[in-house]
């Protein structure tokens, strides 16, 4: 049981250090003047899906290792698009 706590816990601050990274990329490409209104989209877009695919796995009784499972995956994506664009 401990050891369920301590890979969600550490899967979750994980989660929170690649999701600071990916607010950085995209601050930088905004200061830098290549923000365009699409990314802004799509990141308000991205994140209801993202809400709404938890509340699903929640509803259906998944457990909160897989909601950060996919968000961690999500954010990695996002990490890797930002970084070649």
């Amino acid at each position: 049981m401990l050891e369920s706590w301590m890979r969600l816990a550490t899967d979750t601050t994980l989660l929170t250090l690649e999701a600071q990274s990916v607010i950085g990329l995209r601050l930088a490409q905004i200061a830098m003047g290549q923000g365009t209104p699409a990314e802004a989209q799509l990141m308000v877009t991205e994140k209801m899906l993202a809400f709404m695919d938890a509340a699903t796995t929640v509803a259906a009784g998944g457990s909160a290792h897989a909601v950060v499972k996919d968000y961690r995956r999500r954010v990695q994506a996002n990490a890797r698009r930002l970084q070649t664009a």
